[in-house]
């Protein structure tokens, strides 16, 4: 299975601005995501998508040449990671270059484990899936959730599961943001990571679900880092 791993990295971060080159336990946030996806053997061609110099500029210091920058509509607030997946596709089609699958490793997901992307890779050996996703269980279960307006509470699901015992609800988890893996046909067919037929894979390591978004985050994410001695 021809595998692309895409890692996508804008140049404006509202919150934390200039993040991607910004070091990160010593090295610039992108190259952990590089590193990571220039050692995984199962992935047969890295590519950044960005629009800024600056970060194509530390990617190829890192080992990953970016040759040509994204287009502008693509580089704005509103505009969605499959758009740029897609648009990563046909660039590489273009070029002579069509893959089985691709591999989305977003920057701010900086810590990942590599059995996860193995345990990826044998669960999309199955014909009858299209796309497998990193995913790790919830804090709070939300059955024991509220909508909340002018002071009101309303149960998300039901009362009745509100006197329940977390331990006593379903298995519940959230998209881990740290692994994305699907079928290019899927992908180009459906237009997500989240086809109807979509595994997930249990990342259950307090680093494993790190997204870096602001400050807080980040001041987070780093004293993560130390304390189990990641390195990219």
């Amino acid at each position: 299975m021809s595998t692309l791993a895409i890692i996508p990295a804008r140049g404006g971060s509202k919150r934390l601005p200039g993040k991607n080159i910004r070091p990160f336990a010593g090295t610039p946030l992108i190259a952990w995501s590089i590193r990571f996806a220039q050692a995984y053997p199962r992935f047969d061609r890295v590519a950044v998508s960005t629009d800024s110099p600056e970060i194509a500029a530390v990617s190829a210091a890192a080992g990953t040449e970016v040759t040509r920058l994204r287009p502008v509509h693509l580089a704005t607030d509103t505009a969605t990671t499959i758009s740029v997946v897609l648009d990563m596709l046909t660039h590489e089609a273009s070029e002579g270059r069509r893959y089985d699958a691709v591999a989305l490793l977003q920057p701010t997901s900086p810590m990942r484990l590599t059995k996860r992307w193995d345990e990826a890779f044998s669960l999309l050996e199955d014909p009858d899936l299209d796309a497998v996703i990193g995913v790790s269980p919830v804090r709070t279960h939300p059955f024991h959730t509220f909508t909340f307006g002018s002071g009101a509470l309303a149960p998300l699901h039901d009362r009745e599961t509100l006197k329940q015992r977390s331990q006593d609800l379903p298995t519940v988890v959230a998209v881990a943001g740290n692994l994305y893996l699907a079928r290019t046909s899927a992908l180009e067919s459906h237009q997500t990571f989240f086809p109807e037929r979509t595994a997930g894979v249990l990342c259950d390591e307090p680093f494993e679900t790190i997204d870096i978004d602001d400050e807080l985050d980040w001041i987070v994410a780093e004293t993560i880092a130390n304390r189990y001695g990641i390195e990219p």
